[in-house]
């Protein structure tokens, strides 16, 4: 019976490259402590060292056959380590700068859409405002901001003066300040004024 703690590691290996399960257990007694706590001081965590040295043995035990030493058996799982470690560390940098530009993504998304719903609730407003004018006002209202007529235009579509246009667009405007007013300072409480408030100042500066 072979004393397997008697051997050297090259022995050691030679008999892991015939498949050797013993051979292989005794250089797992070995090194994997010392494989285990070089992991653990630079990584300085312990399941991941633990995970690393494992990952190590698995493929040293899956690629038996096929395995080629050039130097020493200690060097050469130094260096496996190493690599596995170095692959970690540089696996968590990319982790870590996805997660930056997620959370990029998302801040950005979330106020986006916040806007748009604001820009949405403000519209409607205007919208439901101006249903409430009166039909003729309505109409003449509409025929100016919606299909954008001229005064001549509209007076001629409805067979009214240009005058009479004129006079109900600005009784018209007048209404909507007086009503929009109210809402828009209730918004304005409940959420970020500057922007519904810009809004809304275009809105009414550019149909005067």
């Amino acid at each position: 019976m072979i004393a397997f703690r008697t051997l050297s590691d090259y022995e050691l290996t030679g008999l892991l490259q015939q498949g050797d399960q013993h051979a292989f257990a005794e250089l797992f007694q070995r090194y994997n402590r010392l494989l285990f706590v070089h992991a653990h001081k630079l990584l300085n965590d312990k399941e991941e060292a633990k995970d690393l040295v494992q990952e190590v043995f698995t493929s040293l035990w899956d690629n038996h056959a096929n395995l080629t030493i050039k130097a020493n058996f200690a060097g050469f799982l130094y260096t496996s380590i190493k690599n596995k470690i170095l692959d970690k560390i540089s696996h968590k940098k990319v982790e870590s700068k996805y997660l930056e530009s997620l959370q990029d993504f998302i801040n950005k998304g979330e106020a986006q859409t916040d806007h748009l719903l604001r820009t949405k609730q403000l519209q409607s407003l205007i919208e439901m405002e101006i249903s409430y004018l009166p039909p003729k006002m309505r109409a003449i209202f509409e025929l100016s901001r919606k299909l954008n007529l001229s005064h001549k235009e509209i007076a001629a579509e409805l067979n009214i003066s240009e005058k009479t246009v004129k006079n109900q667009i600005n009784n018209a405007l007048k209404i909507l300040r007086k009503k929009l007013g109210f809402f828009t300072y209730l918004l304005f409480i409940i959420n970020h004024y500057f922007n519904l408030c810009s809004l809304l100042i275009l809105f009414f500066k550019g149909w005067r």
